[in-house]
């Protein structure tokens, strides 16, 4: 019989730039919290029993009918099974379409004096090789409170957040799934301000307090 004790929420603060993973076990809720406002937190999840089965941008945008996440979507896998849910959003809309920086993007946009910048895929590969996940394995991702809007004529854009200190997203795990995260590294684009800040990672069993 669990006790009180083992259902104590875990909450854990993801630092500047830094990579976080997780099982989050199904019924269970995840909470990200943006601490300080305007901090991009890139995200993939899989099924935890088969990473084969992992989150697919194109099933999940076109059940849904729009690019945004926000209360109610349902993040589907590759085969078209739900893997999380989102069941509260504080801030209003996310990004599925800007994808995860890395050192070649970064050189590509800003420069080849940024190449030895730290980048999402780096964290994606480091903390997904602790998985037993590799580039393969890494598909287009979510871009929790990063602000993307789409223009008239199908371009992208990146500009300053609509997030703000102490918003967040909460998403219920439909299955076992194993979830990485990049606390976005960026500083050559409005996504993060141009300053990288802390974020806070929350896991509980859904149980009211």
């Amino acid at each position: 019989m669990s006790t009180p004790a083992d259902r104590a929420p875990r909450t854990t603060a993801v630092p500047a730039r830094a990579a976080w993973s997780a099982v989050v076990p199904a019924g269970h809720h995840l909470t990200l919290t943006d601490l300080h406002g305007n901090q991009a937190v890139d995200f993939l999840v899989y099924d935890a029993h088969d990473t084969a089965v992992r989150y697919s941008a194109p099933d999940t945008i076109t059940a849904q009918g729009n690019v945004f996440l926000t209360t109610g979507s349902v993040l589907l896998s590759d085969e078209h099974t739900p893997l999380m849910t989102v069941t509260e959003d504080t801030c209003g809309r996310h990004d599925t379409l800007g994808g995860a920086c890395s050192k070649e993007s970064n050189t590509l946009r800003y420069g080849h004096h940024t190449w030895s910048q730290h980048a999402c895929m780096d964290n994606f590969l480091s903390e997904g090789a602790r998985h037993g996940l590799g580039p393969r394995d890494l598909v287009p991702n979510i871009n929790w409170y990063m602000n993307v809007p789409v223009e008239k004529d199908g371009t992208l854009g990146i500009v300053d957040g609509i997030s703000a200190p102490g918003l967040r997203v909460t998403l219920r795990a439909e299955t076992d799934v194993l979830v990485l995260v990049s606390n976005c590294p960026q500083i050559n684009n409005p996504c993060n301000g141009f300053d990288p800040t802390a974020v806070e990672m929350t896991i509980s069993d859904g149980t009211p307090s």
